[in-house]
């Protein structure tokens, strides 16, 4: 580590994000003077490879702040409610991974590939958005600036990852114990997650949603800056490891063919499409594991409604749906000089 870099900090360095937001900031070559890896006290004493350097975990306190001038959370809702404003009042830029602070009306909710400017008014907190919302506008942002959005409907088909490290273990247990014969065993889960899925992700709200699909119609919008947007989200998890998919279903202002929509996509900032009629011409979580791109494919024309466009939408959602994010808005900082 140089000395002529940021002084960063990673809180929440030992979850499966934290994990990750390490390993981005190395592979993006982010400028990190020195790093210092924050987490709770039972994490203290475990150390994490940074730049081939085992760096130790840190105990996470109101003063680990001291001189650090960048800070990427992923804690938890709670832990950032109480640390992100001691971090932001001791100067830090602080990025949340959590949803403590996306609907602040004074914290901007950032996609780089979408509202890049918003991440320059701040007043010392920036908000990733929940990891389904991400790809989501990343794919919909060209057609979007295009022929503009009336209305979306979207299903997600969510891995176990987007819940943690105890989810994943969760899922492969379960395989496990049901491939001998044993009886599945569901804790972090209401429902068996192995040969299976359920359509609830969060608590269901009084309304008959739940918080997730609540999270991606208000997060659209602020993203978007457009309250007129209708959104209608069912969110599902799967027994994935990695990678969330999307059957997105939108209405436009202006007709759009799905030939425009598809070059617009090919030609989109963090995009890769993946569309042809062929045998397996289609993106699949495997394809989007361990990548940073949002992929789509199927594109086509919904002719039950009118201006109407289906799309399938890909993404590495602990990737793309968290630590790239995160790291890409901390680029967007240092390339306007803001750190």
């Amino acid at each position: 580590m140089g000395k002529n870099g940021l002084k960063v900090a990673v809180v929440g360095a030992t979850g499966a994000v934290g994990n990750l937001m390490i390993k981005v900031l190395e592979e993006r070559a982010f400028p990190v003077g020195s790093l210092k890896l924050l987490a709770s006290a039972r994490s203290v004493g475990k150390t994490l490879p940074f730049r081939g350097v085992q760096l130790p975990v840190e105990e996470l306190v109101e003063d680990s702040f001291k001189d650090v001038q960048l800070a990427l959370f992923s804690a938890g809702g709670s832990t950032s409610r109480k640390f992100a404003p001691v971090a932001a009042r001791a100067g830090t830029v602080v990025i949340d991974n959590s949803n403590a602070w996306r609907m602040d009306a004074k914290v901007p909710l950032v996609v780089p590939e979408v509202n890049p400017e918003a991440a320059l008014i701040h007043s010392g907190i920036i908000a990733n958005p929940n990891c389904s919302t991400i790809q989501m506008v990343v794919a919909l942002k060209p057609i979007y600036d295009a022929a503009g959005i009336r209305r979306i409907v979207v299903t997600t088909f969510q891995a176990v990852s987007g819940t943690g490290k105890r989810a994943i273990e969760e899922l492969q247990n379960q395989v496990c114990d049901l491939m001998n014969g044993r009886q599945a065993v569901s804790q972090i889960y209401p429902r068996q997650i192995a040969f299976n899925c359920f359509p609830q992700i969060g608590p269901f709200l009084d309304n008959g949603f739940s918080e997730e699909e609540m999270k991606m119609v208000h997060e659209t919008r602020k993203i978007f800056g457009d309250p007129r947007i209708r959104v209608c989200a069912t969110t599902v998890r799967i027994p994935v490891i990695y990678g969330h998919s999307e059957s997105v279903n939108i209405e436009t202002e202006k007709p759009i063919s799905a030939e425009e929509a598809r070059r617009l996509l090919q030609a989109a900032p963090g995009v890769r499409v993946i569309d042809d009629l062929s045998k397996g011409g289609y993106p699949v979580p495997l394809d989007a594991a361990g990548q940073d791109e949002t992929l789509v494919g199927r594109i086509r024309i919904d002719p039950s409604v009118e201006n109407g466009l289906a799309m399938w939408v890909v993404a590495d959602n602990i990737r793309k749906g968290a630590a790239t994010n995160a790291v890409q808005i901390a680029e967007i900082l240092l390339e306007k000089g803001r750190l």
